[in-house]
């Protein structure tokens, strides 16, 4: 509905628009306000879901590649503490050496001290535990190996655990009994790469 507004003189002023119901339409400052409004809605909404993605990336682990063990420090000692007790057979956290072992495939267990240094780095180690041999499996894990690459990725034999295989990264516990290829591949690329120094 269109109005004329009429000055004091008579004469006619500008003509004002009203909506359907009478009312008056949006002042400049209100329709600044309103947009204001809007934008600020949307900025939080992004942040939102910005926030959402990055908690997932770093919270939202998946739960079938492992357990996750509590998180005992990442001290640098010159020496290994006499008696010292980890929270889990491997170790996957914790005081440690300096030294790290090489990467690759090795013959004989890499010291638990320079394991976790290694895991600290971003490494993960494949561990398995057959004293009566198992070659079959050896090889299954070898293979795993040579086609991701051995740059941060240890293949070992390791006795001091209750399952034939585990894939250990920092603070994560991955075990088996039957090789899960899948499984083993998924885990190493979870976690291989993630540097844990504070």
């Amino acid at each position: 509905m269109m109005s004329v507004i009429k000055n004091k003189r008579g004469g006619h002023m500008a003509k004002r628009t009203t909506s359907r119901g009478g009312s008056r339409p949006f002042t400049r400052r209100q329709q600044r306000a309103r947009q204001q409004r809007w934008l600020i809605f949307g900025v939080i909404a992004v942040l939102t879901l910005v926030g959402a993605g990055i908690a997932y990336a770093y919270l939202g682990q998946d739960d079938d590649l492992g357990e996750e063990i509590t998180d005992l420090g990442n001290a640098h000692l010159q020496a290994a503490p006499p008696n010292y007790i980890w929270n889990s057979r491997p170790p996957t956290s914790g005081p440690h050496s300096p030294g790290i072992a090489n990467w690759g495939e090795h013959s004989e267990t890499v010291p638990e001290w320079n394991q976790v240094h290694n895991l600290e780095d971003g490494g993960v180690i494949m561990h398995y535990n057959c004293p009566e041999g198992c070659p079959e499996i050896v090889e299954e894990l070898r293979d795993i190996l040579q086609d991701m690459g051995s740059h941060q990725l240890i293949l070992e034999p390791y006795t001091e655990m209750e399952s034939r295989i585990a894939v250990t990264a920092w603070t994560r516990l991955l075990t088996m009994d039957e090789l899960d290829r899948d499984l083993i591949v998924d885990f190493v690329e979870e976690y291989r790469g993630i540097d844990h120094h504070r």
